[in-house]
């Protein structure tokens, strides 16, 4: 019943910035906070950041430390990700997630998946 659908990824030049969005349906009870993963081609899935439903805690990758913002409607069971100053290495898919146990930064440690939105940074 849990389902995660993720939208506003796109085209963007260096420099430019995308606001990415996570709907989450079905509930929120067994999730505590939810994450941002990225994945780009022939490489391993890698945490972005994760927040917290109650205390709104966060938690970035140190590459996108002061670029990116993740944030969360409680009432819309929603989660999103700003990020500004993009580079070329931030292309990849990003997916959001519901987290299980564990640590946060690894994709193991989340249980459900949305399928991902596409970001292109070019030059």
């Amino acid at each position: 019943q849990v389902q995660l659908v993720e939208s506003g990824g796109g085209l963007v030049q260096v420099g430019g910035s995308l606001k990415l969005s996570c709907v989450l349906s079905g509930g929120i009870f067994s999730s505590y906070a939810m994450g941002w993963f990225r994945q780009a081609p022939g490489k391993e899935r890698e945490f972005v950041a994760r927040i917290a439903w109650g205390t709104g805690n966060t938690y970035y990758h140190d590459s996108v430390k002061g670029r990116f913002t993740i944030s969360r409607n409680n009432a819309e069971s929603t989660v999103f990700l700003q990020m500004n100053s993009l580079k070329p290495d931030d292309t990849g898919v990003y997916y959001c997630a519901t987290y299980r146990t564990g640590s946060y930064y690894f994709p193991e440690s989340y249980d459900y998946w949305g399928q991902g939105t596409q970001v292109t940074v070019s030059s």
